[in-house]
């Protein structure tokens, strides 16, 4: 990749739950840490060494000039606190401010939030914490997330809200959210029929919006209408999920990066990236796969062949992170400090990787709640996530006369009881299939749900 002139150096209701998206994404991952046991030690492992403050790879936006941090930080999965604090904030504020803290001091200065993260906190939060540091050391992008109320009066409150909350008089990228979900049918309910497209383009010319984008989940008629209207709306930006797997792999509805990528590029339209580790996945692949990346690269993490590959591509602007330990933004920072874009041997490497996990039946679930809340109570994503990990660490046994039956079988029992309260497991689910349509990877939720089911009962009867 040729970087010379583009790189530089330098039961509730759902309309209640859609605010504790990206809540227990910490809690989540010490608990499900806790269920099956026997995993690769290297399958997490971060790089080690130093941190460099001043080695940033920036990408410039071709319209402002402005020069963007490869690394953009993804507000989701802050830090919460193990019960609200005096105001109602479930976010550990302490905690946001040292990552953003050292996040500006190592180079990192774009930050991506929405109205509906973190219980409707991680505006707050973020713009607490931004605003202890001068307005153009860092770039704010937020969302229009009026998923499940379309009125242009709602639309706008939730538009002006995300200002107050920011503490910000203007947003420097701003987002149709998430616009494939619900069809093209649903989109142009959420921002044609309320006038509100029309509302944004008056924002923007206003100077109260700088950059206008969508962010993307669904098929490709929905994807290829809307980047249509470039003619009329100029989108300044998309952001899509891309990531190795998701190149060519890409499960359920949702379209191969590697055609998403493609039609910006022919648009001149850069792109932002989410997803890069699939929730996460990327960084806890299998055993075997694990082992794959680091005979190749010792001294890398896992993790950061995901990055590198969604960093590599020219129309990249920046790559989204939801970084919720110190230890995941400093092994982040170091693949970006600069960035070492893959050469072409590297990404068939990463392509023959992908192709090799495909061979594993894991779920594409990336836990981001949106499937939330189940009217039955069930947590669906810690299931699927619990099932995932077994997966991963080869704690899924085939049938009673696989040698490693008895330690699996324990594993995964213990874990899921551990992982997941019984009153929430799969064998509460009755298939009322409230939470497809939810999905943004198309998972048949309630088939996996009765599937992952009649597995523990099996394990638990013995007659696998």
């Amino acid at each position: 990749m040729d970087t010379k002139d583009k790189t530089t150096k330098d039961p509730i209701s759902r309309r209640d739950f859609l605010k504790i998206v990206g809540i227990s994404a910490a809690t989540t991952t010490a608990t499900l840490a806790a269920g099956c046991s026997g995993g690769s030690a290297t399958r997490g492992s971060s790089a080690q060494g130093e941190v460099p403050t001043d080695a940033m790879t920036y990408r410039v936006n071709p319209k402002s000039g402005e020069r963007v941090s490869l690394l953009g930080y993804g507000c989701m999965r802050w830090p919460t606190l193990p019960a609200p604090g005096g105001d109602g904030n479930v976010i550990d504020q302490d905690a946001v401010n040292s990552l953003i803290d050292y996040a500006l001091a190592h180079g990192v200065n774009y930050f991506d939030t929405s109205p509906v993260y973190v219980q409707g906190w991680s505006e707050k939060s973020t713009g607490m914490a931004l605003k202890r540091h001068p307005r153009d050391k860092y770039l704010i992008a937020t969302k229009l997330s009026n998923f499940s109320n379309f009125t242009r009066e709602n639309s706008i409150a939730m538009y002006r809200q995300s200002f107050k909350d920011l503490q910000v008089d203007y947003i420097d990228y701003y987002l149709l959210h998430s616009i494939g979900n619900g069809g093209i049918k649903t989109f142009r309910a959420r921002y044609i029929d309320n006038g509100m497209i029309d509302y944004l383009l008056e924002e923007r010319a206003a100077g109260r919006i700088r950059n206008l984008g969508f962010s993307f989940h669904g098929t490709q008629a929905v994807f290829d209408e809307v980047l249509a209207m470039h003619e009329k709306v100029h989108w300044d930006f998309v952001q899509i999920q891309l990531n190795y797997l998701d190149w060519r792999h890409a499960s359920g509805n949702n379209v191969p990066a590697e055609y998403l990528y493609g039609e910006l590029e022919k648009r001149d339209i850069p792109a932002i990236i989410m997803e890069p580790l699939l929730g996460g996945r990327l960084s806890k692949v299998p055993d075997h796969v694990a082992a794959r990346l680091k005979e190749r690269s010792p001294e890398s993490s896992v993790a950061s062949w995901a990055f590198r590959f969604a960093g590599s591509p020219e129309k990249v602007l920046t790559v989204l992170s939801g970084m919720t330990y110190m230890e995941h933004l400093q092994d982040n920072l170091r693949t970006y400090s600069p960035l070492v874009p893959l050469s072409d041997d590297e990404r068939q490497f990463l392509f023959d990787t992908a192709d090799l996990m495909m061979q594993y039946p894991t779920i594409p679930c990336n836990d981001c709640k949106y499937c939330m809340p189940c009217p039955y109570g069930i947590d669906i994503p810690a299931i699927l996530l619990h099932y995932n990990k077994c997966v991963n660490e080869g704690n899924v046994p085939r049938d009673g006369e696989d040698p490693a039956y008895r330690k699996a079988r324990r594993a995964f029992l213990v874990g899921y009881d551990r992982s997941v309260p019984r009153l929430r497991q799969a064998s509460h689910c009755i298939g009322c299939e409230q939470c497809n349509p939810h999905c943004p990877q198309s998972i048949d939720i309630p088939k996996q749900l009765h599937r992952i089911d009649a597995f523990v009962e099996k394990l638990k009867q013995e007659t696998l």
